[in-house]
């Protein structure tokens, strides 16, 4: 035998019965690490970093708001008002009902589509993508002058009722929820087996309906909380639509007290950032007090 291979097999065999007597003993393995030791510290450093910076981007302005609030005298009377004035709970709860409604129409457009579309009609993505995407190019106020413009002359004088308000104010939410609801629901749909599910489910005589609200619905819970935490805080900040509208919503109602008092509004927002987390911590409750979760995959 060469003297090289000798030596090789040697180390092999001192190695392997190092580890054995350590592993007798009860002593962990020595892991020698190389160069990666020092650029993994690093990297991890300047991710806290960046954690750290992030935290202080969304802390900071509610700290000042916060103290800021707190200069009214006597100590706290900010608070005091904003909670006595009816007109806050009514914009905060008139807000909350129609983000809840808008929540709902969302799920039934959105989801219906987006699985169709995933499921026959994969040609048809990008266009859907794109018109998810026109919120983001036409202007909130752009938007409301031509519901205005369109629906207060007949045949639809729908500005003309309180209820049609309210229905146009819905109608834009909704849209304007579009770009987040569909990317969270498409998310969804991209980690479960839409195909074999659908077929799995016609094959035990599921009908459509069934098979949206029993497999579907349940494998997007996750994903339709997401679009709904964003759709939720959307419509409670969302000011031009409403007020043009003249709906008495909790943005419209910050600005007008904002008007002509100076503690009340930064009160008054720190209220309601509360107040929707709560909502969405509810929401979050409720939605996944079910974790049975329909799926099926492939053998393996």
């Amino acid at each position: 035998m060469a003297p090289a291979t000798f030596r090789a097999l040697a180390a092999i065999v001192t190695n392997s019965f190092g580890q054995a007597q350590r592993a007798e003993l009860g002593v962990a393995p020595v892991v020698r690490a190389g160069g990666a030791g020092p650029r993994a510290n690093r990297s991890r450093i300047v991710w806290w970093i960046v954690f750290l910076l992030g935290a202080l981007y969304f802390a900071l302005p509610l700290i000042a708001t916060l103290l800021f609030s707190l200069r009214a005298q006597p100590f706290g009377a900010a608070y005091a008002n904003i909670l006595k004035d009816p007109g806050f709970f009514a914009g905060l709860s008139y807000s909350f009902v129609v983000g809840l409604i808008t929540i709902a129409v969302s799920i039934l457009i959105i989801t219906p589509t987006a699985f169709w579309v995933r499921l026959r009609l994969p040609w048809l993505r990008p266009f859907i993508e794109f018109v998810t995407l026109l919120p983001f190019v036409v202007p909130p106020i752009v938007l409301v002058f031509g519901l205005i413009n369109t629906y207060s002359r007949p045949p639809f004088r729908l500005t003309a009722t309180n209820t049609g308000s309210d229905a146009l104010l819905v109608a834009a939410y909704v849209i304007l929820s579009f770009p987040y609801m569909y990317r969270a629901v498409d998310t969804g749909l991209r980690s479960i087996d839409v195909r074999t599910l659908t077929e799995a489910s016609q094959s035990l005589g599921a009908g459509w309906i069934r098979i949206m609200w029993q497999v579907i619905f349940p494998n997007l819970r996750v994903s339709l909380l997401s679009g709904a935490f964003l759709t939720l805080a959307i419509v409670v900040g969302e000011f031009t639509i409403a007020a043009f509208l003249g709906r008495h919503a909790f943005a419209p109602y910050l600005a007008l007290i904002g008007g002509n008092k100076a503690y009340e509004p930064a009160a008054g927002s720190l209220i309601s950032f509360a107040l929707t987390w709560i909502a969405m911590g509810l929401l979050t409750v409720i939605g996944r007090g079910s974790r049975q979760r329909v799926q099926i995959a492939g053998a393996h």
